[in-house]
């Protein structure tokens, strides 16, 4: 008797399917309760790992007022104020991390490479 094929996980696989595959390609009917949802903004993040999970701190980088009354950029004072916390196992991170960069090439292809160094992105 030949084994069955197997489904593999591919990037950017949906709640949906990855139920899809958990239960050997049967069909599944996903609910997904927005009920007790939570919207909050984040511009920084700081990862962390144990040899279990990936810890991501979610939350915004914030200029700290400079009490000498100079320019908080000159003192080079931020503050991360950490408001969320993800703890996920490394499947479910591996498959955010591949959903994420889907996410962002389609993103860049549409409208231009995002640039991560700020100087790089001074009008000129």
């Amino acid at each position: 008797m030949a084994d069955e094929p197997r489904q593999v996980p591919v990037q950017g696989d949906s709640v949906e399917d990855q139920a899809k595959q958990q239960t050997g390609g049967k069909q599944v009917r996903l609910k997904v309760d927005h009920t007790g949802m939570v919207t909050t903004y984040a511009n920084a993040f700081k990862t962390n790992a144990t040899s279990e999970e990936v810890i991501v701190d979610l939350g915004l980088n914030m200029v700290v007022p400079n009490p000498q009354g100079q320019n908080a950029e000159v003192a080079g004072d931020i503050l991360f104020q950490v408001n969320n916390r993800l703890i996920l196992n490394y499947y479910t991170a591996k498959r955010l991390a591949l959903s994420l960069g889907q996410i962002v090439r389609g993103y860049e292809e549409k409208f231009g490479e995002l640039k991560l160094n700020v100087s790089d992105r001074a009008l000129k």
